[in-house]
């Protein structure tokens, strides 16, 4: 058995990373490394291609050193590593333009004739370039009629910092995980076998990922402890592992930590005890994991501590431990999702959407340059629908980093299918007009609109120890895209789409269309049976899962829909409502404070109106919601053939777990369906015009 067939890969599903075998790639005989192209991320760079190749081709390639090229048998296909810099390197390559046009992560790759056979050059200025570049190559040579193209191409990471935030728990619970348990902790202590924790760092390192925090962002008490002498070699061990591939790992804090910790009976961010305590933590941290990304911190937000308790400012708070990280590099990411979630649901006054904006904007400029403010997508709690935050764009002086989540909590829980690149595509793409128009939110968290010091997209991830990751297979695929979308958020759907489905399910025609068609219904299909018209939240409290209209009607925690026998949503308008449609720059509040052109889909969120309002589409709401239900679950139904189509195509195993996914899909939807059209049609009287069931 060779080398690379004893490589600690697990015995996991291989995702997007299964390498099957190849009939028409080339002998790719030769891997030549330039000596420029050393350190741990090049090393795994190298062993990832040859691996790649090893179960592509059958054949493992041989590395050598460009000192003994002349004396080998390089002759054929052969590929090339080395930095832009690299003396070596053939004239052809020695331009300025490449210099000019390659970043700090950025990588090229370039085909060149050589007397020893055709070479692919890949070329990175740093070490992480190298390894980006390779697993591009590696994309391209999994594709449909690829195998070993012209190529010149260059790319650099369209936003500096593409994180992972995981909500792991040391118990081995993943809050909000639906795919199993944690892949980095079991009973209070870190796991034994990290081979599961090298292949996660593989398929990270695969789309670009440069930054993962690996613990909840509500932090109790053993995870507390994660930054104490007890746990922070473990802590160390996992670092080593990502930093292999060029990840960053950081840790949330709580922010009572010297009081828990530190035997202070303050957390005060203006007393200068806790300041030095944190001082002398961030020492011992970085002693230990020198390239320690630093902290995510959820302060003042569904009663975890933060410096509000001593009648301190957001900006108090994260500058404290801004300062600590300060000396080191590392960052402070400062969670924006702070609202009164002690709400009194007799007041219309208060909004849950404006919270965000009211606690920060008026502290823009006020924060360190080693902090970032991290801020969910939408004002509210990742809904399948809802208005873009306009927070994101309106500090033009406080570093900003956008918030996504791919563990779908609200989207089906990755029992439904749900393909989440849609909705990111449309929320990046959405124009702040924060700069006049073309001002989209990538532009903003990309650090193009404003000089930010840092910047960049987190996501709350979707993985746990199942063998296929996610739950659902095909829950991979908002994974995989949302890696891509970080790395180059105008990458289009379907080439995403297009990219992860050949890398995972091979080049069968059908399998590529059919898998294409449910992935680009899914979300709307999911919408249809659940959310109508923005309005959102109907679901079971706690766990979030399956409808009840009224779930947090006469809660706590601010979500409600108002539903009453003459109308129903939330009055957000400047006119005669909460002032929310207020907070965005003027081209959208008028937009969204007018019911002529508010979007239909956004009309519940905004607007409170009849059952009988008549939509742009020409219907009325409640019979848009009665359409909409019965029609979400005929979409299922057309997945669940789509599907079946595909049998034989796709190996048994995953074939019948995403059926039985699908299944169960069905029908919960018609319980959605049911529920939903039952309560609307009870409430307001009004029979459905189609005379279909409903009871």
């Amino acid at each position: 058995m060779t080398e690379l067939q004893q490589l600690p890969y697990s015995s996991a599903d291989k995702g997007w990373l299964r390498y099957e075998k190849r009939q028409d790639l080339p002998c790719l005989s030769t891997i030549v490394r330039h000596s420029s192209a050393s350190g741990e991320a090049a090393e795994s760079a190298i062993r990832e291609l040859r691996y790649a190749i090893l179960q592509m081709t059958g054949n493992e390639p041989e590395l050598i050193a460009t000192a003994n090229l002349s004396e080998t048998a390089a002759h054929g296909p052969h590929i090339q590593l080395a930095m832009v810099t690299a003396e070596d390197l053939p004239e052809a390559l020695q331009t300025k333009e490449l210099s000019q046009h390659l970043g700090e992560e950025g990588f090229a790759l370039r085909s060149l004739p050589q007397e020893e056979g055709e070479a692919v050059y890949i070329i990175g200025k740093t070490e992480k370039g190298l390894l980006y570049g390779t697993f591009h190559l590696l994309r391209l040579l999994q594709s449909e009629g690829q195998t070993l193209p012209q190529l010149d191409i260059i790319e650099n990471p369209k936003n500096p910092l593409r994180m992972m935030n995981h909500w792991d728990n040391m118990d081995g619970s993943i809050e909000r995980g639906y795919a199993g348990r944690s892949i980095f902790f079991k009973d209070n202590q870190f796991v034994q076998n990290d081979e599961r924790i090298r292949d996660y760092a593989r398929m990270m390192a695969s789309i670009g990922i440069n930054g993962i925090s690996i613990n909840n962002v509500n932090v109790h008490k053993v995870e507390t402890k994660l930054i104490t002498s007890e746990f922070l070699p473990d802590v160390a061990k996992v670092a080593g592992i990502f930093r292999a591939y060029g990840i960053k790992l950081f840790l949330s804090v709580n922010y009572a930590s010297p009081i828990q910790l530190g035997g202070l009976e303050t957390a005060d961010p203006l007393d200068e005890r806790v300041g030095a305590w944190w001082k002398t933590k961030a020492e011992e941290i970085y002693d230990a994991i020198p390239d320690f990304g630093g902290f995510v911190v959820k302060a003042d937000s569904e009663h975890r501590p933060g410096p509000f308790t001593y009648g301190r400012t957001h900006a108090d708070g994260s500058n404290m431990l801004a300062e600590a990280l300060e000396p080191y590099g590392g960052i402070v990411i400062w969670r924006c999702f702070v609202y009164n979630c002690l709400q009194d649901w007799r007041d219309r006054t208060t909004d849950r959407a404006r919270a965000a904006y009211d606690h920060f904007k008026p502290l823009d400029g006020q924060f360190k340059d080693n902090v970032i403010l991290q801020i969910k997508n939408g004002p509210m709690d990742f809904q399948v629908r809802e208005g873009v935050s306009p927070l994101l764009g309106a500090m033009p002086n406080t570093n900003q980093i956008l918030e996504f989540q791919i563990t779908q909590e609200y989207t089906g829980q990755q029992r439904h299918l749900c393909y989440l690149i849609p909705q990111w595509k449309e929320i990046l793409d959405f124009d702040t007009y924060a700069k006049g128009a073309k001002s989209e939110i990538k532009k903003v968290v990309s650090g193009e609109l404003y000089p930010y010091a840092h910047s960049g997209i987190s996501a709350v991830i979707n993985v746990g120890d199942d063998e296929n990751w996610t739950g659902h297979t095909l829950a991979q695929a908002n994974l995989y895209g949302y890696g891509r979308l970080t790395w180059n958020p105008d990458l289009s759907e379907q080439q995403i789409t297009s990219e992860w489905i050949h890398q995972t399910f091979g080049n069968d025609h059908d399998v590529v269309e059919q898998v294409s068609s449910m992935l680009a219904a899914s979300w709307g299909i999911y919408e249809s049976y659940t959310s109508p018209l923005g309005v959102g939240w109907m679901v079971n409290p706690e766990h979030h899962y399956g409808p009840n209209v009224d779930g947090y009607e006469y809660s706590v925690w601010g979500t409600y829909h108002f539903a009453d026998c003459d109308g129903i949503g939330v009055n957000r308008t400047v006119k005669d409502g909460t002032g929310y449609t207020g907070q965005y720059f003027p081209e959208n509040a008028e937009r969204y404070e007018s019911l002529v052109t508010c979007p239909d889909k956004l009309l519940l969120f905004f607007h409170h109106v009849p059952y009988t309002h008549k939509l742009h589409s020409g219907s009325t709401v409640i019979q848009h919601i009665y359409d909409t239900h019965f029609a979400g679950v005929e979409g299922v139904e057309n997945l669940i053939q789509q599907w079946s189509s595909l049998e034989g195509k796709i190996d048994a195993k995953r074939y019948a777990g995403v059926m039985a996914r699908l299944e169960h899909q069905h029908k919960h939807s018609k319980e959605w369906r049911d529920i939903i059209n039952t309560y609307f049609y009870r409430k307001s009287g009004i029979a459905d015009e189609q005379n279909r069931t409903i009871y």
